[in-house]
């Protein structure tokens, strides 16, 4: 199934942007004239990590209608969302570790 690839690839360029905005957001944080650029930027990482989960709950439905009408994926497929998913729950657990650092 390719659209598992083609969502992946969307989950990591969401993680990838959340985190570009969460550092934008702690660079201008405690610049009291940029506090609201900094604002702008810790809503769009949110935003960001929001498409991310709505991306990866796609890919879950997925693979479950796969597994109710097809029977079990392929090995490969399977792999390949399993080292995949890996890889984006580590990267978005970073991106979250910003986003916290930001409020704290």
């Amino acid at each position: 199934m390719k659209i598992i690839e083609k969502l992946s690839n969307m989950i990591e360029e969401e993680i990838h942007d959340a985190e570009k905005y969460i550092r934008c957001a702690l660079n201008y944080k405690d610049d009291k004239d940029m506090r609201d650029v900094a604002e702008m930027f810790y809503k769009l990482a949110n935003e960001e990590m929001g498409h991310m989960n709505i991306l990866h709950t796609q890919v879950v439905s997925l693979i479950d209608n796969y597994r109710k009408t097809e029977g079990e994926p392929p090995k490969e497929m399977l792999m390949l969302y399993d080292i995949l998913h890996r890889k984006h729950i580590d990267d978005a657990a970073i991106v979250k570790a910003m986003i916290n650092m930001y409020k704290g």
